[in-house]
């Protein structure tokens, strides 16, 4: 596996590879790679004959009392976690490398999707990550980009991006993983003290009854995630589709904020 540092090395490496008739699969990440990104890489490596993953921690998605400080770089750790799990290229670039030395002056709305839920609770958020998701595009090129679903808003917002842009990306989700309890993976999980950890489980709990109870579902979350005394909870919402209803909750336990959701198909 290669590691790369400048978005031209990054582009110049994966254009050779397509120049070979290669399919170039993108995973996009902050790092701190747990199972969940594990599973992103697994099915890039299943369905591309190139897997890049970028390890980048974007300071552009970072409100001012958010956790970018203190957000957990463990780079060694990836690096052997993306090996074993058949990554070929790794994009580690440095703040300047992909903002300059001013910083950008140029950043990406999308409208309506990265409006409410995250969008309401973290104002500028999705302007990031849009941002950021926009120039790993340009660096990677054409390719299939793995992203999960656990951060679904997110995933919607890449979705439009794409399609509003015109990048050639075609976005593939990624279904949730989750420990044996039912806690959705997260980078910001190892944050959890004990207590809150063992709290934490009611995210997915209140989903699960909020799917056996579609018409009451966003009552039935608030209700039970409000009944544990170390949840504060943020939202519940109910996103409903063509296919499918999508619940979606996010609490701070401690210090610490999660989010999960589920899906239940008509």
């Amino acid at each position: 596996m290669q590691v790369i540092d400048t978005i031209a090395g990054f582009r110049k490496a994966l254009d050779a590879e397509r120049a070979e008739g290669k399919t170039v699969g993108l995973v996009p990440t902050m790092g701190a790679l747990h199972a969940g990104h594990a599973s992103l890489i697994d099915a890039a490596r299943a369905t591309c004959d190139v897997v890049a993953l970028t390890l980048f921690v974007n300071p552009l998605q970072f409100g001012p009392n958010e956790d970018l400080a203190k957000y957990p770089r463990p780079f060694e750790a990836d690096v052997v976690l993306a090996t074993a799990h058949g990554a070929d290229f790794v994009l580690h670039p440095s703040v300047e490398e992909m903002y300059g030395p001013n910083g950008t002056r140029t950043t990406i709305h999308v409208a309506e999707v990265s409006e409410g839920m995250e969008g309401a609770v973290r104002p500028g958020h999705f302007d990031g990550v849009a941002t950021v998701v926009a120039k790993l595009f340009n660096a990677a090129g054409p390719c299939r980009a793995f992203f999960g679903e656990k951060d679904y808003q997110q995933l919607q917002v890449v979705t439009q991006l794409v399609r509003d842009l015109s990048f050639p990306v075609e976005i593939v989700p990624c279904p949730i993983v989750r420990e044996a309890d039912g806690l959705a993976l997260s980078s910001r999980n190892v944050y959890l003290s004990p207590e809150d950890r063992a709290a934490a489980t009611v995210l997915h709990r209140a989903l699960q009854a909020g799917a056996a109870d579609l018409d009451h579902a966003v009552e039935v979350i608030t209700d039970i995630v409000n009944h544990e005394p170390r949840a504060t909870l943020d939202y519940a919402e109910a996103v409903v589709t063509d296919h499918e209803t999508r619940l979606l909750v996010a609490a701070k336990f401690g210090t610490t904020r999660l989010l999960d959701n589920i899906g239940v198909t008509h």
